[in-house]
Protein backbone atom coordinates (compact mmCIF):
# COMPACT_ATOMS: atom_id res chain seq x y z
CA UNK A 1 0.00 0.00 0.00
CA UNK A 2 2.57 2.48 0.86
CA UNK A 3 4.79 1.66 -2.48
CA UNK A 4 1.61 1.86 -4.81
CA UNK A 5 0.41 5.09 -2.68
CA UNK A 6 3.99 6.70 -2.87
CA UNK A 7 3.46 6.41 -6.65
CA UNK A 8 0.16 7.43 -7.09
CA UNK A 9 1.24 10.42 -4.97
CA UNK A 10 3.76 11.28 -7.24
CA UNK A 11 0.84 11.66 -10.23
CA UNK A 12 -2.24 12.67 -8.11
CA UNK A 13 -3.25 16.67 -7.75
CA UNK A 14 -5.07 17.34 -5.13
CA UNK A 15 -7.06 20.31 -6.09
CA UNK A 16 -10.52 19.74 -5.95
CA UNK A 17 -11.39 20.66 -9.83
CA UNK A 18 -8.71 18.52 -11.16
CA UNK A 19 -8.45 15.37 -8.78
CA UNK A 20 -10.50 13.47 -10.84
CA UNK A 21 -8.59 14.04 -14.08
CA UNK A 22 -5.56 12.96 -12.57
CA UNK A 23 -7.07 10.08 -11.67
CA UNK A 24 -7.94 9.52 -15.15
CA UNK A 25 -4.49 10.68 -16.18
CA UNK A 26 -2.64 8.24 -14.32
CA UNK A 27 -5.28 5.71 -15.32
CA UNK A 28 -4.84 6.71 -18.95
CA UNK A 29 -1.37 7.90 -19.73
CA UNK A 30 0.92 6.87 -16.96
CA UNK A 31 2.91 3.80 -18.07
CA UNK A 32 1.11 0.64 -16.17
CA UNK A 33 -0.87 3.50 -13.85
CA UNK A 34 -3.66 1.65 -14.31
CA UNK A 35 -2.21 -1.63 -12.68
CA UNK A 36 -0.73 0.47 -9.85
CA UNK A 37 -4.14 2.20 -9.12
CA UNK A 38 -5.91 -1.35 -8.86
CA UNK A 39 -3.04 -2.62 -7.04
CA UNK A 40 -3.48 0.39 -4.65
CA UNK A 41 -7.77 -0.41 -4.53
CA UNK A 42 -7.63 -4.08 -4.21
CA UNK A 43 -4.34 -4.12 -1.83
CA UNK A 44 -6.85 -1.95 0.36
CA UNK A 45 -9.95 -4.69 -0.04
CA UNK A 46 -7.51 -7.25 0.97
CA UNK A 47 -6.41 -5.34 4.02
CA UNK A 48 -9.96 -4.76 5.29
CA UNK A 49 -10.79 -8.31 4.80
CA UNK A 50 -7.65 -9.43 6.76
CA UNK A 51 -8.53 -7.16 9.41
CA UNK A 52 -12.51 -8.13 9.32
CA UNK A 53 -10.53 -12.09 9.83
CA UNK A 54 -8.49 -10.61 12.80
CA UNK A 55 -11.25 -9.23 14.47
CA UNK A 56 -13.61 -12.17 14.10
CA UNK A 57 -10.32 -14.44 15.56
CA UNK A 58 -9.96 -12.03 18.05
CA UNK A 59 -13.58 -12.54 18.92
CA UNK A 60 -13.77 -15.99 19.06
CA UNK A 61 -10.71 -16.33 21.30
CA UNK A 62 -11.88 -13.89 23.84
CA UNK A 63 -8.92 -11.81 23.11
CA UNK A 64 -11.84 -8.40 24.21
CA UNK A 65 -11.66 -9.69 27.65
CA UNK A 66 -8.10 -8.00 27.80
CA UNK A 67 -9.38 -4.42 28.86
CA UNK A 68 -5.48 -2.96 27.18
CA UNK A 69 -5.84 -5.63 24.38
CA UNK A 70 -9.57 -4.01 23.20
CA UNK A 71 -8.94 -0.53 24.16
CA UNK A 72 -5.44 -0.26 21.45
CA UNK A 73 -7.80 -2.42 19.21
CA UNK A 74 -10.66 -0.01 18.75
CA UNK A 75 -8.35 3.01 18.57
CA UNK A 76 -6.46 0.92 15.79
CA UNK A 77 -10.01 0.28 13.80
CA UNK A 78 -10.68 4.13 14.26
CA UNK A 79 -7.38 5.33 13.03
CA UNK A 80 -8.07 2.68 10.08
CA UNK A 81 -11.51 3.96 9.24
CA UNK A 82 -10.39 7.10 8.96
CA UNK A 83 -7.44 6.30 6.72
CA UNK A 84 -10.27 4.14 4.56
CA UNK A 85 -12.75 7.54 4.48
CA UNK A 86 -9.89 9.86 3.09
CA UNK A 87 -8.65 7.08 0.61
CA UNK A 88 -12.29 7.02 -0.58
CA UNK A 89 -12.62 11.00 -0.98
CA UNK A 90 -9.25 11.70 -2.79
CA UNK A 91 -9.73 10.98 -5.83
CA UNK A 92 -13.19 12.91 -6.06
CA UNK A 93 -15.61 10.95 -7.43
CA UNK A 94 -18.72 9.68 -7.45
CA UNK A 95 -17.79 7.43 -4.23
CA UNK A 96 -16.49 11.20 -2.82
CA UNK A 97 -20.05 12.73 -2.00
Amino acid sequence: QILTGLFLAMHYTSDTLTAFSSVAHICRDVNYGWLIRNLHANGASMFFMCLFLHVGRGIYYGSYLFKETWNIGVILLLTVMATAFVGYVLPWGQMSF
